[in-house]
């Protein structure tokens, strides 16, 4: 279902003063897609501080580490696909996990190689999930179970929605 949503719902236009903006633009609290990039980078960066300073690993290693305890023996190509990170970093973090001794490959050409946890990783999965399932508490305070459903709801809507734009576009 198409709804026509105008593009004064996203914008500021220039009202003159010193601070406001030279020209129509999108609006920084209005603008889902702004909000959304905003809440989406602060959070990572947040992340990736947290993950590094008590678990000695980023972000993308975290988001590695869930990949491969959801969907074990993942190939790069698919782990991208399914997290929508390029190939390289999930290729760098993985090998950073291999380093690690958290993750393994079974034996094959590079590109084809299927990635695994290995007894490490999946410890360590096990201890950082605790902790970020206690972010996402603290992140979500102040939200009622209908609205947390009501919001994941919302961003797989949008997520498909990415899926049709890059289906579209030249």
């Amino acid at each position: 279902m198409t709804i026509d949503l105008s593009d004064d719902l996203f914008l500021v236009h220039p009202d003159g003063t010193a601070d406001g903006p030279a020209a129509a633009t999108l609006s920084f609290t209005r603008s889902p897609t702004v909000l959304l990039t905003f809440a989406g980078n602060r959070f990572t960066r947040a992340a990736a501080r947290h993950y590094q300073s008590e678990f000695g690993i980023g972000a993308m290693d975290w988001r590695m580490l869930v990949m491969l305890t959801r969907e074990p023996d993942s190939s790069v190509s698919h782990a991208a696909r399914t997290i929508g990170i390029d190939k390289a970093a999930v290729s760098r973090s993985l090998r950073r996990l291999e380093t690690l001794g958290l993750a393994a490959a079974r034996d094959g050409d590079e590109r084809r190689r299927h990635w695994t946890l290995t007894e490490a990783g999946r410890r360590m999965h096990g201890r950082i999930l605790d902790s970020a399932l206690e972010r996402q508490r603290r992140l979500l305070n102040g939200f009622t179970p209908e609205e947390v459903e009501a919001f994941t709801t919302y961003l797989r809507r949008i997520l498909d929605n990415i899926e049709t734009l890059g289906a579209t576009d030249p």
